[in-house]
């Protein structure tokens, strides 16, 4: 025993050429959870588990087992106005998962994406290449309640420039993968619209990989859905890369909207912005945004920042915002987060009533300015206008309900 008490305690030293051979006490935040394509791997979700805390699992838990697809979600591959793509610059095809170029940024990290992983068979592949003029349209159209899954591959080439369109619409319940590589100083956006029909259900994990010197822009729109949680889980493949995230929602009267944001700074000289703003309009309307960034021992010189608004405009709404920031690297640039949940302004609104503005109207001004700066952010023209009509729309109905799902050129 004397010798026991005695005994020289011994502190493990690092290696300086591998800052993880002696891991925290405390897991990273990249590091809670598994990653795997094997759906053992993964507890069945609770809300006991810090990942699933916010979610209404008891409405989602048909995603929690491998099933068999419906097959019934149809994707429609076109320009943003209509016209074929170019095949010089975009190539579509469709592999085995696993197979021509899925399943190759990082691996499914919870239960459900591991689920969609194993349940579907094929992969929609979008490869851009050189400077493609047109926006490209990705048109996902939900075919009904039953089950059904869907992986996609957007992949841009070095030094490619172009902006892709991914829009969900129609009545679906959909486990969605969704990958994306963007190769050495390329300059791409993606934006995401979620404008699904009143009971859809939307599941969906987003694994991004930033290319050495590339700038990606990476939005996301969510405007209809009984429950929609997307996870964005992205990393960088060399220094000097630069993402911007930005997001918007509106959450309608019982509605689950859920956003989780996971940026993993493991180079040099990145950058990182991920902005997110939301409304709820009705009761149980409930949003939900966890924001985490991660600053690893082998990123010197990184500047990242994130923040999280959410506008509730009446009673009885829910917005949970959660940011986390980890610093494992004291040579950076910056790093910092903001978050907060307010009501509708009164005197803001009081103000523009006395100038001679009517309620429903004052109403809107403020929402779209609340918006509008984001939206001009995304810097897509051609659903600029759109979104804004939708969101108009949502403020002028109340509680009506009403069918989404219009398509961005119909504006």
């Amino acid at each position: 025993m004397t010798a026991n008490n005695n005994a020289e305690i011994v502190i493990p030293v690092a290696d300086p050429s591998d800052p993880y051979a002696v891991p925290a006490a405390m897991p990273s935040s990249a590091d809670r959870s598994p990653r795997s394509f094997d759906v053992a791997d993964f507890a069945v979700p609770t809300r006991t588990q810090e990942d699933w805390r916010y979610t209404p699992v008891e409405r989602v838990e048909e995603f929690f087992e491998v099933f068999e697809p419906s097959g019934e979600t149809t994707l429609v591959i076109s320009n943003v106005d209509g016209t074929p793509v170019s095949p010089r610059h975009v190539t579509v095809s469709q592999k085995p998962l696993g197979e021509g170029g899925s399943g190759v940024v990082s691996k499914p990290n919870d239960r459900v994406s591991a689920v969609e992983w194993n349940s579907g068979r094929t992969a929609t592949i979008v490869e851009l290449k050189g400077e493609v003029r047109q926006p490209v349209l990705i048109r996902v159209i939900g075919g009904g309640e039953d089950l059904d899954a869907l992986h996609l591959v957007i992949a841009a080439a070095s030094r490619t420039r172009g902006d892709v369109i991914v829009q969900h619409n129609g009545t679906a319940r959909l486990a969605e993968g969704v990958e994306i590589v963007t190769g050495r100083d390329s300059n791409v956006s993606v934006t995401f619209i979620q404008e699904w029909d009143k009971g859809s259900k939307h599941v969906a994990n987003h694994r991004i990989r930033v290319g050495e010197g590339a700038a990606l822009r990476h939005s996301v729109v969510t405007l209809g859905g009984d429950v929609v949680r997307i996870r964005m889980d992205q990393d960088f493949a060399g220094a000097r890369g630069d993402l911007n995230m930005l997001g918007i929602y509106f959450v309608d009267p019982g509605e689950h909207i859920e956003h989780r944001t996971m940026v993993v700074h493991n180079h040099p000289e990145c950058r990182s912005r991920v902005v997110y703003k939301g409304a709820l309009d009705g009761k149980d309307a409930h949003s939900t945004w966890v924001g985490n960034a991660l600053i690893e021992p082998t990123a010197p010189g990184t500047d990242s920042y994130e923040l999280n608004r959410n506008l509730v405009l009446t009673p009885g709404a829910i917005a949970d915002s959660e940011p986390n920031l980890e610093i494992e690297n004291g040579n950076i640039v910056g790093a910092g987060h903001a978050s907060s949940v307010g009501r509708f302004d009164d005197e803001e609104l009081f103000y523009l009533q006395s100038r001679g503005i009517p309620e429903s109207e004052a109403r809107k001004l403020v929402v779209r300015g609340f918006f509008g700066e984001l939206i001009d952010e995304i810097g897509v023209p051609s659903i600029a206008d759109h979104l804004m009509d939708v969101i108009d729309r949502r403020l002028a109905r109340g509680e009506e309900p009403e069918t989404a799902g219009a398509d961005p050129e119909d504006k």
